[in-house]
């Protein structure tokens, strides 16, 4: 069956390649706003145009910065953007389909020389961070490379595991390991709003999933740092993913069909009416696994069908008087039933348990609205009100050996809802410098439930039951100085206060970036960055000295981390640079045990859940260390590549006092992706191949210990040994092959995403077998094809 749906899928493109070639390319429209990159304020009279074309193809904007450049031919084109007195650019390769308008917005740099000549930069690209005030460890993507690269099934979170820095060798989750960190140290964020973990199937107190709740055909450019962020983020000691949603075509209603692992896809776009260009975008998503399972395709989750559904949307309404209004959502929900099998498990089902029924409920939604104000061209401020809720719960029943009969044992219900105010203010106060200040509060609303089954008092045993609220406060001030043309400094100050139990933290951020030259520029950031406890840690229950139940945890103070990174980069050509950063980090304040163990919280998160460990105390540490190479080909003559090397070593420390590997200390990763693309017979047909490769260190575990699991007939560990076995190296490499249709107002697209092509056997986990007493490997995804249709019109 899977040999004859992928011989279905060539047999689509051959039949196309075959059909009459349209020798002229159908054109487009290419529309967008020119503004300034700090006030945000509209450039009128910006040059906008496409050289190479004959005639030029080109433009200024109107009173409000906006262009439109009408009958652009499909395929690539470089868009060059300049004002008198602002640092020019280009976007290099923009995709241009005929069944989508491209609709851009241009943020240019002012200019400190102003009296020399500017020079077109080969900047402008994805690449540069939407954040002016990160220096350090930070790049921006776009919708476009978290659909192109291979392996990636259109998942931001998948895709940033390419990056220099972070690990992703598990094909179960898309979990984010940067530099040795736990993933629950990742903040993510969407439209500049904090949110809850946004995928299905998560757990609270996690940042990863099987599946992401995210739509890549949604998101605008966007950010993604790996250390030493400004002062704008907190609550975080990892990374942040800073999300944000593309606004809908304010002049043409366009839509969406699309089928792939991520679901049927159902979108739509256009202009809400009036002359303000108000606009909407609408995008419903559900799975499709279910039909891959029925013909054989393996999604690592055995007979079990995981069933899920998603939402996402955004209103865009500009005002005259009053600014701009946006309104967003993004919600999902998903179930599925893990059924234990009598076999050995050592296949690729990568969440049963044998000897366990597990029954899995997750949802996760947001919703804000965002007002920005515009005081004068030089400042503008945002205000935020939203709400989120994420809930999870699971119900676990054990299998006698015996006969198999289902046995009561574990039950969860965790749910949160946070209700968030906030206000930032942008200042441009000259060339030379700008300012951000901003505050927030997060209102907590929590219900907490979770026991196990007492076999032997036949009843429940609570581990927390707490329903109630608190807050968290957080401030922040970023100054931004520019020296001079080449040099600028980025200082900044974080403040949180979680209510709870009055825990503070003042944070100072620093970033320095010099350019050398046109071809070398040099970087260097620190920042002391802290982050909450996952909240279910705080209110684990234990037995105190009358068997009432105390909060052992409730104290806890924030995990701390102090992050130094020193950074390189050197242009080689316009579309190549080859960038280095070495980095240290030490964290501080982590919550190990007050009795002597190997026991920390810096591996939380290498498991599905948060561990349930009591009596808790702020006294551990930790250290990552390490250096990250990236050659990168930007897209250009049909062509780009992305070679990163990731080099490091992460320890910790627990209450016994010895040195050991974090549960994410693999070591080292390499990632190599190359992508080209051609026209086939006709500019309105274009076919890509993008390949990938991935070699990554194995990460450490902690060994079974047979003889006594035999005896208790569950798996016991050997903690004494913590950490201290390496699983085999990782490998995987993928390959995708993409072929687009232009055809008069639509675009088809066609492409075969094959994952693990070599079938490499990739250890996942070990697991005790109580019916043959041994223990068993499991392995990761074998050969994986994804076949993915996209209708645009």
């Amino acid at each position: 069956m899977r040999q004859q749906l992928i011989t279905l899928m060539m047999l689509l493109c051959l039949s196309h390649w075959a059909a009459a070639q349209e020798k002229t390319p159908y054109t487009q429209t290419v529309r967008g706003k020119v503004l300034d990159m700090v006030s945000q304020s509209p450039l009128p009279g910006a040059s906008v145009s496409i050289p190479g074309t004959d005639p030029l193809i080109g433009t200024a904007t109107d009173l409000d910065g906006s262009f439109e450049l009408e009958e652009v031919p499909t395929g690539r084109a470089t868009i060059q953007i300049s004002y008198l007195g602002y640092e020019s650019t280009s976007l290099r390769e923009v995709p241009i389909t005929s069944g989508k308008e491209v609709v851009l917005t241009i943020a240019l740099q002012e200019n400190l020389e102003q009296m020399e000549e500017v020079v077109v930069q080969a900047g402008g690209d994805s690449r540069e961070a939407q954040n002016e005030m990160a220096t350090v460890s930070a790049r921006g993507f776009d919708m476009e490379a978290t659909n192109r690269f291979a392996g990636s099934r259109n998942d931001p979170a998948r895709m940033a595991q390419n990056f220099a820095g972070v690990s992703g060798a598990n094909d179960s989750r898309n979990d984010i390991i940067i530099r040795g960190n736990s993933p629950t140290g990742v903040l993510w964020r969407l439209e500049g709003v904090d949110i809850p973990n946004p995928n299905h199937f998560g757990a609270m107190g996690t940042t990863g999933g099987p599946v992401s709740i995210l739509n890549s055909n949604l998101l605008d450019k966007s950010d993604f740092i790996t250390g030493a962020f400004p002062a704008t983020y907190g609550n975080a000691t990892a990374g942040v993913f800073d999300l944000n949603l593309r606004k809908g075509n304010a002049y043409r209603r366009e839509h969406l069909f699309q089928m792939g692992f991520n679901g049927f896809e159902l979108g739509t776009e256009g202009p809400l009416g009036g002359k303000n260009k108000a606009s909407y975008l609408l995008n419903y998503r559900y799975s499709t696994i279910a039909m891959m399972q029925e013909v054989g395709f393996s999604a690592g989750t055995g007979d079990a069908v995981p069933y899920y559904q998603d939402f996402s949307m955004k209103v865009d309404l500009p005002t005259e008087k009053t600014g701009r209004f946006s309104l967003f959502a993004l919600g999902g929900k998903s179930n599925i039933d893990l059924l234990g099998s009598e076999s050995d498990s050592s296949t690729t089902d990568l969440y049963s348990e044998m000897s366990q029924n597990i029954y899995n409920r997750a949802k996760m939604g947001v919703v804000g609205i965002n007002h920005t104000l515009y005081y004068d061209p030089q400042t503008f401020a945002v205000i935020t009100l939203s709400a989120d809720h994420s809930f999870s719960g699971n119900r676990v029943d054990s299998l006698s050996m015996e006969n198999r009969e289902a046995v009561p044992l574990y039950r969860n219900h965790y749910g949160l809802s946070k209700f968030r105010a906030q206000y930032e203010v942008h200042r441009k106060v000259d060339n030379k410098n700008n300012f951000r200040a901003g505050m927030n509060y997060d209102y907590l609303n929590f219900n907490l439930r979770d026991s196990l089954y007492q076999a032997d008092e036949n009843r429940f045993r609570d581990l927390r039951n707490e329903s109630g609220n608190s807050g968290l406060f957080q401030s922040h001030l970023q100054w931004q100085h520019r020296f001079d043309q080449r040099f600028k400094a980025n200082i900044g100050i974080h403040y949180q206060n979680f209510m709870l139990n009055n825990a503070q933290q003042l944070e100072p951020r620093l970033g320095l970036s010099f350019d050398q030259n046109e071809r070398n520029t040099f970087s260097l950031g620190y920042g002391l960055h802290s982050q909450l406890q996952p909240l279910p840690v705080y209110f684990l229950e234990s037995e105190g000295l009358n068997q009432d139940p105390i909060k052992t945890n409730k104290n806890l103070d924030f995990t701390k981390s102090h992050h130094f990174v020193a950074g390189h980069r050197y242009q080689l050509s316009p579309d190549i640079h080859l960038k280095s950063e070495i980095y240290y980090q030490h964290l501080y304040g982590i919550a190990i045990e007050e009795n002597a163990s190997s026991f920390s919280m810096l591996n939380a998160g290498a498991d599905f859940g948060i561990p349930d460990v009591d009596s808790l105390t702020n006294r551990g540490r930790g250290r990552n260390y390490g250096l990250e190479l990236t050659l990168e080909k930007q897209f250009s003559g049909g062509s780009y590549f992305l070679l990163t090397t990731s080099l490091f070593d992460s320890k910790y420390k627990g209450s016994d006092e010895e040195w050991r590997n974090t549960a994410f200390n693999s070591q080292y990763v390499l990632n190599g992706l190359l992508g080209k693309e051609w026209q086939i017979g006709s500019p309105n047909r274009i076919l890509s191949l993008d390949f990938k490769i991935t070699f990554a260190g194995g990460q450490y575990i902690t060994p079974i210990d047979l003889e006594r699991s035999i005896m208790e007939n569950q798996a016991v560990y050997q903690e004494e040994r913590a950490y201290s076995v390496k699983n085999p190296d990782y490998f995987r490499s993928d390959l995708k092959i993409n072929y687009r249709v232009n055809k008069k107002n639509l675009t088809h697209e066609w492409s075969l995403d094959i994952q693990n092509l070599t079938n490499h056997q990739n250890l996942f986990r070990q697991t005790y077998n109580p019916i043959t007493e041994s223990v068993v490997n499991s392995y990761q995804l074998g050969i994986f094809p994804i076949p993915q249709y996209r209708l645009t019109f």
